[in-house]
């Protein structure tokens, strides 16, 4: 039996159905889901609409982390509508203050060898125990809560060896950033990034995690992390020891495509405005002055990182014109931070303390000023994501964060004396945030609370035989699902009602976009890697409301394609690039749809200008049906 690398061991030990060949389809049988309150919603609606009578997978939690700034009756009906919904069918249900989902959950439910499937781009933290951990729209999310198999094409693993060991204040976000520096924004479409080599020994749990949260930055499935010694210390510090197994690569495992990143050789590194993959030394960076730094989010907000903070800001005072937030990842953190008395060394500092929740990170406040610098620990610097359109977002590790909030500029961590942190051997879990599953008898008693923000899941027609419309908007590459719909407090908000969050749809690129989308079937033309960044569904599902009916594009991010199947959105990509430039924003399109065959050439014609293109639907033949049938709703439908 030939060696076996860790992945292909994973997907195996899981696989409900096809063979493990690149690029077929594969199913996967779902241990655990995650979904949260911008996509919770819409999830729940959809498990709903499905018709399945309780959750089947081993566990399926709701956690209220995103939408915490109730100026208005929507979020807060929004979390009664969740916690109902736990309820009736059997979830758990993580309320307001417990913490962000992928720190809670790998603190408190993420096991080595499981497979979580979550309604948001980072689940894959879970990653760093070995868990086979992948971010995927709501309605996946929904289907694997009633116990169906996740399908997606069989990935190509990138082994990534580690050697050497980092330096004194330089952290994981700095490996993470070198990967991403090496792969760019799009190198890991395709790809589960597997890492391996003798410098695993050297990062904690947590350090894995920030590296694998942030894998998803690459285009990349997921990533994963042996489960090893580390692995067994981080579960059994939390009570959980019993969830350890040992799972690594066979020696001698191979790999599609292989790296290696010597860890000695790493530097303090900053992904610049406005895009993770704009990655620069610190160093390389001066006199940059800072106006902001916010520490925190689902990369950055473990105890060892925050104890790290406390360290390097002890006795000293930040400047008068820096701004210095800092938003614990977990109650958990937060209650230990308080224990050692690192909550009053930050607190004297200057810095503010904010509520254990993704705040800043997705535009729910603390936005810059006008053209303001933010340095931040988060995962995503996209154009407008803080709320401030002209803000500048700089990614930093919480070290190099701490140094420069203290010098007013961006400053190379390594001009102060190197600080160390000692954690405490023992953290018991305190889960009484964390509401467990109700009997049967009480769940069949719940009733299910709907607000008025509560809108029902919009149903889709199946497409024409001939598609005729409009290129209602033309973009350039690497578009993100910021763009597509973006983020902030007061559209998030609107996550359980589509027609409401309609409206916002490419608010920042072209505002009159909604209103001219109703009135003619669309098409969006688009360069490479279209749809990059979050797992918001409504990024696919709020346009095809409004009447998008295809995307023709260079390439597609993984999720947003698959978003764009689920409800019934033509992804087809351009044979010649050549001609994207052609298919010009107003020009008038026909397509012949009668035959939908995974991997049809289908021909584009252009009624404004006369010319012809090519187009390659290149789906699985269950994305296909899907397509015919108006979307994956639809389609479960009509076989029942």
């Amino acid at each position: 039996m030939s060696a076996s690398n860790l992945t292909k061991k994973l997907l195996q030990s899981h696989l409900a159905s096809g063979e493990l060949v690149v690029g077929q389809e594969i199913g996967l049988k779902i241990d655990q889901t995650l979904a949260h309150d911008a996509t919770g919603q819409m999830a729940a609606l959809q498990f709903e609409a499905l018709g399945f009578p309780r959750v089947a997978t081993k566990r399926s939690v709701f956690y209220v982390d995103h939408n915490i700034l109730q100026t208005g009756f929507e979020n807060a009906d929004d979390h009664a509508y969740l916690a109902s919904m736990a309820r009736k069918f059997g979830a758990w249900f993580s309320k307001a203050g417990n913490g962000i989902c992928h720190q809670v959950n790998l603190e408190s439910f993420s096991r080595p060898g499981d497979t979580l499937l979550g309604a948001d781009s980072h689940t894959t933290t879970g990653g760093a125990v070995a868990e086979l951990a992948i971010g995927v729209g709501g309605l996946d999310v929904a289907v694997a809560m009633g116990g169906t198999p996740f399908y997606f094409p069989c990935p190509k693993i990138l082994g990534i060896e580690l050697t050497g060991s980092l330096r004194p204040m330089v952290r994981a976000k700095d490996l993470a950033l070198e990967v991403l520096r090496l792969l760019g924004v799009a190198g890991g479409r395709g790809y589960i990034l597997e890492f391996y080599g003798p410098a695993l020994q050297s990062l904690s749990v947590t350090e894995r995690a920030t590296v694998a949260n942030m894998s998803v930055e690459t285009g990349a499935i997921t990533a994963i992390f042996p489960s090893d010694e580390n692995t067994r210390q981080f579960l059994a510090q939390r009570g959980r020891e019993a969830d350890f197994q040992p799972l690594a690569a066979d020696p001698g495992a191979e790999y599609d495509s292989h790296i290696v990143i010597d860890l000695s050789t790493l530097e303090p590194l900053a992904a610049c405005p406005h895009s993770p993959g704009h990655v620069k030394k610190v160093a390389d960076i001066p006199d940059l002055a800072v106006d902001q730094v916010a520490i925190g989010s689902c990369t950055n907000s473990s105890l060892e990182d925050l104890l790290s903070v406390a360290a390097i800001l002890r006795g000293h005072k930040i400047p008068p014109q820096v701004s210095l937030v800092i938003a614990p990842g977990s109650r958990q953190v937060y209650l230990e931070l308080a224990r050692q008395g690192a909550v009053a060394d930050l607190i004297e500092t200057g810095a503010r303390l904010m509520e254990v929740a993704c705040g800043f990170c997705n535009g729910v406040g603390q936005a810059p000023k006008t053209n303001g610098v933010s340095l931040r620990t988060s995962n995503r610097n996209f154009p407008g994501r803080s709320g401030t359109p002209s803000g500048n977002l700089y990614l930093v590790s919480p070290e190099t964060a701490a140094v420069s909030a203290l010098r007013g500029v961006l400053t190379d961590p390594r001009e102060l004396k190197p600080v160390s942190v000692r954690l405490p051997e023992k953290m018991p879990l305190d889960l009484s945030l964390v509401i467990p599953p109700v009997s049967l008898t009480e769940a069949e008693a719940a009733v299910i609370e709907r607000g008025p923000n509560i809108a029902p899941v919009p149903r889709f027609s199946p497409p024409p035989r001939l598609l005729e419309g409009e290129v209602t908007l033309a973009l350039g590459d690497n578009v993100t699902t910021d763009d597509i719909l973006p983020a902030g407090a007061h559209i998030l908000a609107l996550r359980a009602n589509i027609p409401a969050i309609s409206r916002y749809i490419f608010n920042n690129i072209d505002p009159t976009y909604p209103e001219r989308q109703k009135k003619v079937p669309g098409f969006i033309v688009a360069g490479v890697n279209y749809g990059q960044g979050s797992s918001r569904e409504h990024a696919a599902l709020a346009p095809r409301y409004l009447g998008l009916a295809a995307v023709i594009a260079l390439s597609f991010a993984r999720i947003y394609k698959a978003n764009l199947c689920n409800f019934g959105i033509l992804p087809l990509e351009l044979v010649n690039p050549s001609q994207k430039d052609e298919l010009a924003q107003g020009h008038r399109l026909a397509v012949d749809l009668s035959d939908l065959s995974p991997g049809q050439i289908l021909t584009i014609r252009d009624l404004s200008s006369g010319i012809e293109a090519q187009a390659r639907l290149d789906v699985t033949d269950r994305q296909a049906q899907m397509l015919k049938a108006g979307g994956l709703l639809a389609w479960m439908a009509a076989k029942k």
